[in-house]
């Protein structure tokens, strides 16, 4: 029988996998005074993630946000790593890596592993369950989900989301720790989609219907959400924004969970995503950018 689990202080924070989300939370990290172990499965990879990093902070030095040896401070707080075994002295880790519940579940099972057994272990998944995620950990209790939005710097919002035996106090321990980090967490159940997906991804997928059932443009789309609606961004351009692949396999794992047709991403979308046109990060989308 394993011992109750009480919270312990977060003074160092592991982040799994460098890309835009967790370079976003490694940067959050980094400026908020934590030090910060980032794995990634390569050198290579772990390099352009500090490059992500440093080139962001860069952008807040330049705009005045930020005083360039606070930038510096910052940097000199960020480790990278290789080897999970390395994030073993983590108070907290964050698991940010691609969205599939095999992988995620492969990653919790390592971090388990090399981790002390009172590490809190989160998952920044947008849309899996987290309780599948922790479902085969010895100690789910110390397990829930950390969702940040994307741009992870930029969006306020976390979503700290209790699966069916996270412990209350790692709850509290998460929420803190998201408040320290500048963001403004709510706490909420296990459910599929959590809070906004749940609400926001149908909402897009219905948009993007209007846009051949009422023959109005992407561009007239977004101008009366914006206009009408009072939406500060287009459904379209924050699809691009989001990615549109992501929002594909986000709007399948909500089909699969919720068996609602109106969670299935529409056609256009699926069509967008397989011709490789996923937005800004590719340059098109529903719009092009260069």
């Amino acid at each position: 029988m394993s011992t109750p689990l009480v919270a312990r202080e977060i003074g160092t924070v592991g982040v799994v996998g460098l890309g835009t989300m967790g370079s976003g939370i490694a940067q959050l990290c980094v400026e908020a005074g934590f030090e910060t172990l980032a794995h990634e499965s390569d050198r290579v990879r772990a390099e352009e993630g500090r490059a992500r990093i440093s080139r962001f902070l860069g952008r807040k030095v330049e705009k005045g946000q930020l005083e360039s040896a606070a930038r510096d401070v910052a940097l000199a707080r960020l480790t990278l790593a290789t080897d999970l075994a390395e994030l073993a002295p983590c108070d907290l880790v964050v698991e940010a890596v691609f969205e599939e519940l095999d992988v995620k579940r492969a990653v919790f099972a390592d971090l388990e592993r090399v981790c002390a057994a009172d590490t809190i272990l989160a998952t920044n998944t947008s849309a899996l369950s987290v309780g599948a995620i922790a479902r085969e950990l010895a100690r789910p209790e110390r397990a829930l989900g950390l969702h940040f939005f994307n741009p992870a710097p930029l969006m306020p919002l976390v979503e700290v989301v209790r699966a069916e035996r996270t412990a209350g106090e790692i709850v509290e321990a998460a929420f803190a720790f998201a408040e320290r980090l500048g963001r403004q967490p709510i706490r909420c159940r296990d459910t599929p989609g959590f809070v906004v997906n749940r609400v926001l991804i149908p909402l897009l997928n219905d948009c993007v219907r209007v846009l051949d059932e009422a023959e109005v443009s992407p561009a007239d789309l977004d101008r009366a959400l914006t206009l009408g609606a009072g939406w500060p961004l287009g459904p379209c351009a924050l699809l691009d924004l989001v990615g549109i692949d992501v929002h594909v396999h986000a709007s399948e794992v909500l089909r699969q969970a919720l068996g609602e047709e109106r969670m299935a991403p529409p056609p256009r979308l699926v069509a967008l995503r397989d011709a490789g046109k996923l937005g800004r990060k590719t340059g098109e989308g529903f719009f092009r950018y260069g």
